[in-house]
């Protein structure tokens, strides 16, 4: 997949670039973003750098994973981090960090609406998928925000420096955003 711009009435989501290294690494010391998420923990230099000159861009060269430097279209300033990390045929799973200073305006919840639907309008996502730990509070409610339906909880579901945790899961459908799919979704019946 080519390198994607997507933009919102707030905010301009792009490939992470390696000019984003600093602001990267400055927002990954935050303890919640190294508590909640995957990322390394202490969180160096070389793990940004990594970030923003290797794992990004080969994401998007191989199509595995999709991940948009969240930025704010006055100032360029990083507010956020958003990828879609490919786990199937048409399913793909989201993930996001905000920046401690940049929290509670909403950001993440409209850059996670303009990723679900260019997922599903120009990636082939039919089904998008979200986890996270349980207490992880603050990811949930973005989700519930973006629309996301909670299925439940996956015991010992997320693996997450060295422990196994049970985790949340929760899904969101071209459909929920009204939008079509090529492949009919036939639910269960209850």
């Amino acid at each position: 997949m080519e390198p994607t711009v997507l933009t919102t009435g707030r905010l301009l989501l792009r490939p992470f670039e390696p000019a984003d290294t600093e602001a990267v690494f400055q927002a990954c010391q935050d303890p919640g973003i190294q508590r909640w998420t995957s990322i390394p923990s202490p969180y160096e230099r070389e793990h940004a750098e990594s970030f923003t000159g290797r794992i990004v861009p080969d994401g998007w060269r191989y199509g595995t994973a999709y991940a948009f430097a969240v930025l704010t279209r006055g100032g360029g300033e990083l507010v956020a981090a958003l990828s879609s990390i490919t786990r199937g045929e048409g399913i793909a799973e989201i993930g996001y960090w905000a920046a401690k200073p940049h929290r509670g305006r909403g950001y993440v919840t409209e850059a996670v609406g303009a990723l679900a639907h260019w997922a599903f309008t120009a990636a082939g996502v039919e089904r998008l998928e979200w986890r996270a730990e349980v207490g992880n509070d603050a990811s949930r409610a973005v989700a519930e925000k973006a629309g996301f339906v909670i299925e439940g909880i996956q015991r010992s579901g997320i693996a997450n420096k060295g422990v196994r945790r049970d985790g949340w899961v929760g899904a969101l459908l071209p459909s929920d955003l009204g939008l079509p799919t090529d492949r009919p979704y036939l639910p269960a019946r209850a």
